[in-house]
């Protein structure tokens, strides 16, 4: 089927806020709003930004285990929150997701074989020796000797659960893995390890990445495109060669001049930026950014800024550095 390969559109995710025994309705929290992009067969979409920012909901609502507020999720352009339990279970196949906490996403009763095994066992018949070795074989793929499958999760260590947490995503052979800070729990030599793995399976399996984190440096190893989250929404979305080299957005200026440079002699670009994060229970009017920014203008108090198109092909959402003459795109 041509088209993207996921493709959300105005994706709003609020949580009602409920206090007492009379259940009153209190604002809600507005953890996704109006959020839209796409993902291509064999592309890796990074998502970063402050926690906070409604990362892991995407990934929750990309997923389904959480249904949204609005808007819609399409794999291969059918829409996954309009299908039943039944329909949904077959669809599951070709969307897995790595958690950012591996020992909790892990059955502690089953064994290191087992919890992989056991996704593929929800849709065919394994013997014991195809067991074992489809065990053993993703066990290598993820640098585990095959000799831990015996093991539980309490036995390994925090990056060798998330080994296996990826390993599990893996087993079904998916179309797109959507990982929630997937290398956060590894020592940074792990990490490459990982990555560089990560990227080897796509370019051999064609596997598309959804890949949140709050490492720019992560980011910029293994991503094709970038979308920066603040408050809830997508201020900058372009390719990790053209963000990097130049960002837009002030936000996603000041989050780069913030990230940790291992170069000395690098200079490092001076974006202050004061406050904190608002709440998304009561985000300010208009710009989300605007109190933090030090370009904001009288516009940035009142009217939210659309996601436009500038000349190189990124959407910005900023009245001041993208003005709303340009394509909206999102």
């Amino acid at each position: 089927m041509s088209g993207p390969l996921l493709k959300v559109k105005n994706l709003v995710k609020h949580y009602p806020l409920r206090s007492g025994i009379m259940k009153k309705d209190l604002p809600v929290v507005r953890a996704v709003e109006n959020v839209s992009f796409s993902v291509e067969a064999g592309e890796t979409l990074c998502i970063v930004g402050e926690s906070g920012c409604g990362k892991s909901t995407i990934a929750r609502l990309l997923m389904r285990l959480v249904d949204p507020t609005e808007g819609r999720v399409l794999l291969d352009g059918t829409d996954i929150g309009s299908l039943r339990k039944d329909e949904l279970r077959a669809w599951r196949r070709r969307m897995q997701m790595v958690f950012q906490d591996p020992y909790s996403s892990l059955n502690p009763r089953l064994t290191a074989g087992q919890i992989i095994t056991e996704p593929v066992e929800n849709f065919e018949r394994l013997s014991r020796k195809q067991r074992e070795a489809l065990a053993a074989e993703l066990l290598q793929q993820v640098g585990l000797a095959p000799e831990i499958m015996h093991r539980l999760p309490s036995e390994l260590s925090g990056g060798q659960r998330q080994r296996l947490g990826i390993a599990r995503a893996l087993s079904l052979k998916p179309s797109i893995i959507i990982a929630d800070e997937a290398v956060s729990a590894l020592d940074v030599s792990v990490q490459a390890q990982i990555l560089n793995l990560l990227m080897d399976l796509q370019e051999e399996l064609g596997i598309a990445f959804v890949f949140i984190s709050h490492d720019l440096g992560v980011v910029e190893h293994i991503g094709d495109r970038v979308a920066v989250m603040y408050l809830g929404r997508i201020v900058e979305l372009a390719t990790c060669e053209s963000l990097f080299a130049k960002p837009v957005h002030p936000y996603t200026e000041a989050l780069i001049a913030a990230a940790p440079i291992p170069d000395p002699t690098r200079a490092r670009l001076e974006v202050p930026i004061d406050g904190e994060v608002p709440s998304p229970v009561r985000p300010p009017q208009g710009c989300a950014f605007h109190p933090r920014c030090s370009l904001a203008e009288e516009r940035c108090r009142t009217e939210i800024p659309p996601l436009v198109l500038m000349q190189d092909g990124r959407g910005v959402a900023c009245h001041v550095r993208a003005p709303a003459r340009q394509v909206t795109i999102l």
